[in-house]
């Protein structure tokens, strides 16, 4: 699959550095992700199963299926990443306030994986 353009990352990117500690960064494969504390939060889906200009960002596993339920033209998921606590979002249908609270959510999960991160490392 080709990398979906850098360009399609900019409102994300803008709405995600707005949180503490986030950082938008370039993976090895030159796609463009942000992080939390040094933690994934959200970045553009480079496998073949996702769709053109989609975002992959982190939810509650719980939650997912509501997403799914709600608004399944927005949220989709693919085997590849059914395992993970992510979600797959079609950037052209979804709207400046959703983007920004799932953000939001993405920014908190990270936030307290980074956390229990750092805590285990300590005690190594």
């Amino acid at each position: 699959m080709t990398r979906p353009p850098a360009d399609s990352f900019a409102r994300v990117r803008a709405v995600g550095l707005t949180f503490p500690d986030v950082e938008a960064v370039i993976r090895y494969d030159g796609s463009p992700v942000l992080k939390a504390r040094g933690c994934f939060m959200a970045g553009l889906a480079t496998h073949e199963s996702a769709e053109p200009d989609t975002l992959v960002v982190r939810v509650d596993l719980d939650e997912r299926p509501y997403l799914l339920e709600e608004a399944p033209d927005t949220y989709y998921i693919t085997d590849q990443y059914r395992q993970y606590p992510i979600v797959l979002v079609r950037l052209a249908a979804v709207g400046a306030d959703a983007l920004r609270d799932l953000l939001a959510v993405s920014w908190r999960l990270t936030i307290a994986k980074a956390g229990k991160s750092r805590r285990t490392e300590r005690r190594v």
